[in-house]
Order: structure tokens, then sequence, then C-alpha cells
């Protein structure tokens, strides 16, 4: 058996990890909220951006964790269509997660399925990734903990959309929802991890694939970029609220212009 550290570059990457998921978290939810408040097209590009910024997010928390993954005995390299099929997934599954939020008529259900949709769409990812990884060896799982890594990601997926839903002042919901997510996420993917055990089968033939500093190092910072720059976007665009706001001062100062006696 080889010997797997998860931490290589010690605190650095589970802590930017969680950084990321959180981030991602934050922006999901809160473009799910702008998308109640709103209706026809509108909603709908709301949803897409909370499903793409929840999808990236995850996505980019596990492959900076993975940046610190090794094995003894073994380079690590990863398959690219498998690694961008991750991402895609990611993406699909838990934008039909926030859909079945933004568009369903029973609040309960609606989160319940929300949940379930995103937390799967969070292990999908993960196992999906995993799958990406090529190394000189076999990698096996204890299936036990690889069920507790998936109801991880769909307890604590609910758990953050009930509070995106419930908790009423903005700032709280970005606060505690996306920890709650951002914790979720990062839970699922280190139980995930300790599931696995690697046999090493030491060669000298080369691996096929990319290594993580030749793909998945570009990537993430781009994806991460993409992330605080739509971050900026949703919290310069006006809500809901401050756009009624802005329309009845608007008629108001039609109604009543200035100098008008």
């Amino acid at each position: 058996m080889g010997h797997l550290d998860h931490a290589a570059y010690g605190w650095l990457t589970p802590v930017l990890s969680y950084v990321m998921a959180s981030v991602g978290a934050a922006l999901g939810l809160r473009c799910t909220l702008r998308a109640l408040g709103a209706t026809g097209r509108s909603r709908r590009n709301w949803l897409l951006t909370a499903a793409s910024a929840i999808g990236t997010g995850i996505w980019t928390m596990h492959f900076v964790a993975m940046l610190g993954f090794s094995v003894t005995g073994t380079e690590i390299h990863y398959d690219v269509p498998l690694t961008v099929l991750s991402l895609l997934v990611a993406m699909l599954v838990v934008g039909a997660g926030v859909f079945a939020v933004g568009y369903g008529k029973d609040r309960g259900r609606s989160l319940l399925l929300g949940g379930l949709t995103t937390g799967l769409g969070v292990a999908s990812m993960h196992y999906i990734g995993m799958a990406a990884l090529r190394l000189h060896g076999h990698i096996s799982y204890r299936p036990a903990t690889v069920g507790l890594s998936v109801a991880i990601a769909v307890v604590a997926a609910t758990a953050a959309l009930w509070a995106a839903l419930n908790i009423r002042s903005p700032l709280m919901v970005a606060a505690v929802a996306s920890l709650i997510m951002g914790a979720a996420v990062t839970s699922m993917h280190y139980t995930g991890m300790m599931a696995i055990a690697v046999e090493v089968d030491p060669s000298g033939a080369a691996l096929p694939g990319a290594t993580a500093v030749q793909f998945i190092f570009p990537l993430a910072v781009g994806l991460g970029s993409y992330l605080f720059l739509t971050s900026a976007f949703v919290a310069l665009s006006p809500t809901a609220d401050e756009r009624a706001a802005s329309a009845a001062a608007r008629r108001l100062g039609e109604e009543h212009p200035a100098g008008a006696h």
C-alpha cells in the first residue's frame, strides 16, 4: 500500500480549498435568492449563474485540495477529458438542484429535492474527479466511508439551502449559508479521500494525462478569477427591492417635479 498524504503543503491547500468552496457557495446562494425575487428570463439567468458559481466553487475546491495530495512511490497525473467532465457534471447536477428551488411550488418539497440534487452533484463531481487520477497502481474504496461522504454532502447542502431561504438578512445569508456549504463540500471531499486506498505498482513507464501544475493549477486559477469577478458583478447589481425603491422615487419625481407649486 502506498502512503497517502492529503496535505503535502500543510494547511495551505485545505484552507484555500475551503475558501474557494465558500466563495462559490456565497455567490451561488445569493444568485438563487435574487432568482426568487425575479420573474421570466431574469429568474432563469440568475439560476444559471447560481449553478455555474456553485459548480465552479466545488470543482475548484476539489482540485485545489488535490494539489496537496500525493502517494509515495508514484507520480499523479489527471485525465483531461474526465477532469473537464467532472466540472460540467457539477454545474449540470447542481443546476438541477437550484432550478428545483427556483421554480418549485411547494417550498418544503423543493428544498428537499434541491438539497438532495445539489449534494449528489457535489459527490458526483468528486468521484468523477477521482476517476480522472492516473498513477502507477490501483485505487480501491471503502464503501461505508463513500456512503458517509455522500450523506454529508446531501445533508449539508440541504442545510445551506434552508439557511439561504429562511434567513432574512442578506449578510447573514452570505455568512451562515456559505460557511455551511463550504464546510459541506470540504468535509465531503476529505471524508471521500479517507475512503481510498492505493496499492502502488512501481513502474518507469510514462503516465498518461497531465500533471496538476500543467493542467489543474491554471484552470483552477482561471475559475477562481471567474468567481471573484462574478461576485463583484452580483454585489454591484441592484436587488429587486432596490429597483422597486428606485422606480418609486422616479414616479414621485414625475408627480412632483422640482420647483413645482
